[in-house]
C-alpha cells in the first residue's frame, strides 16, 4: 500500500466518482480506478458501491476513509516537518557560556534566535572555556562562547572572534596603585598574583604569563581560583591582586576596584566556537545569525577614519 492508493481512494470518496476525481488530481480516470482496485484488493474488503449511479461508499469504506485521512494528514505534518527542520526551524541547540563571555551581545543574540526560530529548543550550559572545548569535541553540546582555542584541537573545532576583551587589574580599595587610571604591568612586579587555574581557561593563564615576561618578570603566583568570582574573593580576602578580563566586572565587588592595563596587547579574545564535522541545519542558522549581528555591531562600533573627521 502506498500513499498515492490511499490519496486516489479520498478523492474518489470526496468528489463522488472517479470521473470527478480524475479532474480533481489531473490523473487519468483508468489509473485511478486501477489504483483503488489494487487497494481493495490488498485490504481485501470492499470500499467503494459501483452498483449505483454515483459511487458510494460501503459501511466499510467510511471507515477506512476516517483512518485513511489521519494517514495522509500524518504524512503531510511529517513532511512540513523535515523541511522545516532542514531549514533550521525546528529542532535542538545546546549553547555553553561562562559568566565572563556574556558581554557585548551575548543575551541579544540568544532572544534573537529564539523570536526568529521560536520551535527551536535552547538549552544554555554555563562551564568554563576548557569544558566547554571539550564539551564540543564529545558533543555534549553545540555551540560554545569560548575563549581562544588551543592548536590541538583546532582541526576539530571552527571559530569566529567576536570580540577582544581588555585585561583589567584587580585590587583593594586600599592598594597603592588603585587611583591610578591605568596601570602598566611593570608596575605589578613584587606584588602576589592570585590567578585562574589554567586547567579552567588556559587562555587567560598564559597572556597574564606572557605580559609578565614581556614586563620583564615572573609573577609570584600566592594562589589560584577555579573560576573567576573565586579569584575576586581571594583578592577581596587579601590574597594579592589578579589580572582578569573586563567581563569579570559583573562580579564587582564594593572592596575592590578593577583597573586597565595600559601595555599593548593586554588583551584576551572571545570566540564562537562549534564542531567542524558535526553541523545541522539549526546550528548553521544560529551560526550565521550571530556572525552577522556580531559583524554589524563591530561596524556601528568602529570609529571614523582620519580622512572622515578631517571633512567633518
Amino acid at each position: 500500500m502506498e500513499l498515492r492508493h490511499l490519496r486516489y481512494f479520498v478523492a474518489v470518496a470526496e468528489t463522488g466518482g472517479f470521473s470527478a476525481a480524475s479532474r480533481a488530481l489531473h490523473v487519468s480516470q483508468s489509473a485511478i480506478s486501477e489504483q483503488v482496485a489494487d487497494l481493495e484488493e490488498e485490504v481485501k474488503v470492499p470500499l467503494l458501491d459501483r452498483k449505483q449511479r454515483m459511487t458510494q461508499l460501503t459501511p466499510y469504506g467510511e471507515v477506512f476513509l476516517e483512518r485513511s485521512r489521519d494517514i495522509l494528514k500524518l504524512s503531510e505534518q511529517a513532511i512540513q516537518a523535515a523541511r522545516s527542520a532542514y531549514r533550521g526551524e525546528t529542532g535542538r541547540l545546546t549553547i555553553g557560556f561562562f559568566v565572563g563571555g556574556t558581554q557585548h551581545g551575548f543575551t541579544q543574540w540568544i532572544r534573537q534566535f529564539r523570536q526568529k526560530y521560536p520551535a527551536v529548543t535552547i538549552s544554555l550550559i554555563e562551564m568554563n572555556p576548557t569544558a566547554q572545548q571539550m564539551a564540543l569535541v564529545n558533543g555534549s553540546i553545540d555551540v560554545a562562547f569560548t575563549r581562544t582555542v588551543p592548536h590541538a584541537l583546532r582541526a576539530e573545532l571552527r571559530t569566529q572572534l567576536l570580540y577582544s576583551e581588555e585585561l583589567l587589574v584587580v585590587l583593594p580599595r586600599q592598594h597603592a596603585l588603585a587611583q591610578a587610571k591605568s596601570i602598566l604591568v611593570r608596575e605589578l612586579e613584587g606584588e602576589r598574583f592570585v590567578m585562574s587555574e589554567r586547567a579552567n581557561s588556559p587562555a587567560v593563564f598564559d597572556r597574564v604569563l606572557a605580559l609578565c615576561a614581556e614586563a620583564g618578570f615572573s609573577p609570584t603566583i600566592s594562589t589560584y581560583g577555579s573560576v573567576s568570582s573565586g579569584v575576586i574573593a581571594l583578592v577581596e580576602a587579601g590574597e594579592g591582586i589578579a589580572v582578569l578580563p573586563r567581563g569579570s566586572e559583573l562580579l564587582r565587588s564594593r572592596e575592590l576596584v578593577f583597573v586597565p592595563i595600559a601595555d599593548a596587547g593586554a588583551s584576551v579574545d572571545l570566540v564562537m566556537a562549534w564542531p567542524a564535522k558535526r553541523q545541522n541545519a539549526v546550528l548553521t542558522q544560529f551560526v550565521e545569525l550571530v556572525c552577522t549581528y556580531s559583524r554589524s555591531t563591530a561596524a556601528a562600533q568602529k570609529p571614523p577614519s582620519k580622512r572622515a573627521e578631517a571633512s567633518g
